[in-house]
């Protein structure tokens, strides 16, 4: 088994750079750890970066998961290659983009591009947002899924996830205590669906939903709290039409033996119990 540790980084191709970067930092508040011709590294926790944005096509998408040791990270590279899974390894100059010591490319049973990464760089001293968002780490992300049944049995039987709960035939998955690092959604295509950056508080939701809308930024669901993960979210719409999500107060998973996975309608009160009814694809 793939024993993943954490999710780490969220790569993006983007049309435009200086708009990503803009956006990058003006609006979702993060802090611009290098910023290259053609690449843009941004972080918002203490790691050297989450997310990172480079020239080129927007389907060019990869997300990044943390593995412990350098056994583990060989062990997993047999471990697909058993399975038919093509794999990579990362050339130096490719660890260096990354912030890691190594890493191995493949893509999941749905074509995402995953890279399990084997020591990742800590940043220089705390992360300093570009405004005042009031986020507190890089937090999960969400799949687009071809199969999510065929998905959720490679993410938890060839890898370490398990299912916190199910919104209709959509998985929640967890790799640590946090209710979802991975949420796979139902659609005809792969693809990064969305990428989560947790806030302190409800206020903080709040004044981004005010400033969203003053800069005329699509918000495309919410606010609004979630049933399963207790999160209140807000959900909007960046460059190249990726979405991202602010949320705060999502439920923890401390005791494996109690907890047991519960299921929620694929229909607007499966994902907020407020009422605020979703425009994203994949949530409809």
């Amino acid at each position: 088994m793939i024993a993943l540790y954490d999710v780490c980084y969220v790569r993006l191709g983007t049309r435009d750079l200086d708009t990503a970067a803009r956006f990058a930092t003006e609006v979702l508040g993060l802090e611009v750890a290098e910023r290259g011709r053609q690449s843009l590294h941004l972080r918002s926790d203490a790691r050297a970066h989450t997310l990172f944005y480079g020239e080129g096509d927007p389907a060019a998408q990869a997300v990044g998961f943390e593995v412990r040791r350098q056994e583990e990270l060989d062990a997993a590279g047999t471990v697909l290659e058993a399975l038919g899974h093509a794999v990579r390894r990362g050339t130096g100059a490719e660890c260096a983009e990354r912030r890691v010591r190594d890493f191995l490319a493949f893509r999941d049973p749905s074509g995402n591009a995953i890279e399990l990464a084997w020591r990742p760089e800590q940043g220089p001293g705390h992360y300093r947002g570009s405004r005042d968002a009031g986020i507190t780490a890089f937090s999960h992300v969400g799949l687009c899924s071809t199969d999510p049944a065929r998905d959720e049995h490679f993410w938890t039987e060839v890898c370490n996830a398990r299912v916190s709960d199910r919104i209709g035939n959509a998985p929640l998955l967890r790799i640590g205590q946090v209710h979802h690092a991975i949420a796979l959604f139902p659609s005809p295509r792969p693809g990064i669906q969305h990428v989560n950056h947790q806030v302190e508080s409800g206020d903080d939701v709040m004044r981004s939903f005010y400033l969203l809308r003053e800069r005329g930024i699509p918000v495309v669901f919410g606010p609004g709290r979630h049933p399963s993960s207790s999160a209140r979210f807000l959900y909007f719409e960046g460059p190249d039409g990726m979405v991202f999500e602010y949320s705060c107060g999502v439920r923890l998973i401390a005791d494996e033996l109690l907890y047991r996975e519960r299921q929620f309608p694929f229909a607007n009160s499966g994902f907020c119990q407020w009422g605020a009814a979703p425009r994203i694809r994949e949530f409809q």
